[in-house]
């Protein structure tokens, strides 16, 4: 994607006309802060000479300073939103499809629990939705946020066990089978004896693995199916050094990948992406530029992927690089 073109062909004309919405967010967010200030420092005041107990005191003020924070901050963070959402929906439009700051998992999200792809969780967030078709192929693609409680009483804290983008996309040719792929090692026979385990089973549902002639892709990868032939159609060893050099892009801790009912479900730990917002007028290009760089590199990840008859990726897009 050429950002500059992204740029004149009208997104930044739209970005200057928010200037104006910028300022006014952080004019509003100073006069709440003051007037928050103004109101909290008696109260204060009179909870820290009044006979109320230390502990429930130090508790009120560390309140009442974080919900005035809050509270001031929110001018600031729905206008960072609205420039986000501007500038992913034109990066979005580019390609073809339809952006939203807002999600409603569907199934993918169930299939990648049930198959592993995601771990166990407690609570979970969903934000930045990019979806339609991708190179003639049913594409949507959006941020998962999943945290675990962990420790009890006083530290009792939410701990991120997975952030990073899922991806479902409609596969480039017809199969029937189940395949699951993952780095190598994940799971392992019982006690770790042995090397990898020889099958794998997700509510009742078996699937074996599936041994790989290249030498680098069983080193890397570990693929289990229902079908050892289409799961070998599916998955090429071809895929393994694209795999890396989109893991190391991102900083990924971990790449999985799902075939199933004619679709690929991919689950990346990659961090947090696509945050092209600001208030820093100035700095508008280069966050537009580093989010279509992560978009074009998990696009042509799911492509690379999701191969048709003649193996089409997708074309005329950025190389990875390592600056994303």
């Amino acid at each position: 994607m050429d950002i500059n073109a992204l740029m004149q062909g009208g997104l930044a004309d739209w970005l200057a006309g928010q200037n104006e919405m910028r300022e006014s967010a952080k004019k509003q967010a100073t006069s709440r802060w003051v007037w928050g200030a103004v109101i909290l420092m008696p109260v204060l005041a009179f909870v820290w000479f009044s006979p109320v107990p230390t502990q429930l005191s130090m508790v009120l003020t560390a309140g009442g300073i974080a919900g005035t924070a809050y509270w001031g901050y929110r001018p600031i963070a729905a206008a960072t939103q609205a420039i986000k959402t501007g500038i992913n929906s034109a990066i979005a439009a580019s390609y073809g499809l339809t952006y939203a700051a807002e999600v409603e998992p569907g199934p993918e999200f169930e299939a990648a629990r049930t198959y592993g792809l995601l771990p166990s969780y407690d609570r979970s967030d969903f934000e930045d939705r990019w979806h339609g078709a991708l190179e003639g192929h049913d594409f949507d693609l959006y941020e998962c946020h999943l945290e675990e409680q962990r420790g009890s009483g006083k530290n009792r804290r939410w701990v991120t066990v997975f952030r990073g983008p899922i991806i479902r996309m409609g596969f480039g040719r017809s199969f029937h089978s189940t395949t699951l792929l993952e780095r190598a090692g994940k799971h392992r026979k019982w006690m770790g004896l042995g090397g990898a385990s020889d099958h794998v089973s997700f509510e009742g549902h078996r699937l074996d693995r599936v041994d790989q002639v290249h030498p680098a892709f069983g080193e890397t990868f570990a693929l289990y199916s229902d079908d050892q032939v289409e799961a070998r159609v599916l998955v090429h060893p071809s895929y393994v050094e694209h795999l890396l050099r989109l893991e190391n892009a991102f900083d990924a801790r971990e790449l999985r990948a799902l075939f199933s009912r004619g679709e690929v479900i991919i689950a990346i730990e990659a961090g947090d992406l696509f945050e092209s917002g600001g208030m820093d007028a100035a700095r508008d290009h280069e966050n537009a530029a580093r989010a279509a760089r992560q978009f074009a590199a998990m696009a042509g990840l799911a492509l690379a992927i999701n191969q048709n008859e003649r193996g089409r990726v997708l074309q005329d897009r950025p190389e990875v690089s390592g600056d994303l």
